[in-house]
């Protein structure tokens, strides 16, 4: 058993999508979340500038004594992930191999990746569906305009769902059975996407799949803590009213502390 904190990141707010499911899955857990928002977007960044950021934060959380880190960002993971599990004496994971591995066990013939741009043109989504099913027909768009939405508070919008028409008219002529939500922020805008694809559409939130490799991990290596609750850090690198507003919205106010740091 081991009561240390396990720690996440994001870009942003996105990350707070699968510290959601993280908390409520495993209460007993203490967390520690960073979001990236002095460096935010980034989508639009090189992996070079990706991986410096990434590897900053992982310092960050091993400074905090985390047990294990796990990236929250499919850009990122993306970018970073091998470098990380390489460079931390920590078990590190991502969300894009749990995401793909979520979608193929529904057995769809067409899956669709919605993305940063970063994500989409680096393949990621493309190569761990393939690996896992040859057959798959997989049809991957960037969608980068829909981050700042979330970013700035404006689900549940008419011009959050006017964006996500916009954003995801590409898959009017390339209809899917599936679609992978590949960027933690997109999950809170599900209903506008869900409105858009259309109900016979699956929705696929890597978030699920990756905490339960997480907790399995956890098991394995004897690190689940021992404690009747975990408590809940919250770090942002920009603006912390920003942090704690998506904070009240997406974990229902359920956080001890939020704090800026500079990384």
């Amino acid at each position: 058993m081991d009561n240390r904190p396990i720690g996440l990141m994001d870009s942003g707010l996105g990350g707070l999508s699968v510290m959601r499911v993280l908390h409520k899955q495993l209460p007993t857990e203490s967390l520690i979340f960073v979001g990236d928002q002095g460096h935010f977007p980034y989508g639009t960044k090189s992996q070079e500038e990706l991986q410096r950021l990434v590897m900053n934060i992982g310092d960050f959380l091993l400074d905090h004594d985390v047990k294990m880190m796990i990236v929250a960002c499919n850009t990122a993971t993306a970018a970073a992930l091998p470098l990380l599990q390489e460079k931390l004496p920590i078990p590190v994971i991502g969300v894009i191999e749990p995401g793909a591995q979520a979608a193929v066990a529904h057995h769809p013939q067409t899956v669709g990746v919605i993305g940063t741009e970063s994500t989409i043109k680096k393949g990621a989504y493309d190569q761990a569906l393939h690996r896992l099913d040859k057959r798959l027909t997989v049809y991957s768009h960037a969608a980068q305009p829909l981050v700042p939405i979330v970013e700035h508070g404006q689900t549940g919008t008419p011009a959050a769902q006017a964006a996500v028409a916009r954003e995801l008219a590409y898959f009017d002529t390339h209809p899917v059975q599936a679609l992978i939500l590949g960027c933690t922020h997109f999950p809170f805008l599900a209903p506008e996407i869900q409105q858009k694809m259309g109900q016979d559409v699956l929705l696929i939130d890597p978030a699920f799949e990756t905490i339960k490799q997480a907790a399995a991990t956890l098991t394995k290596q004897n690190l689940l803590a021992d404690q009747e609750t975990g408590t809940i850090k919250l770090y942002t690198t920009g603006d912390r009213a920003d942090l704690v507003a998506g904070a009240q919205q997406w974990l229902a106010g359920q956080f001890d502390s939020c704090e800026h740091t500079d990384l």
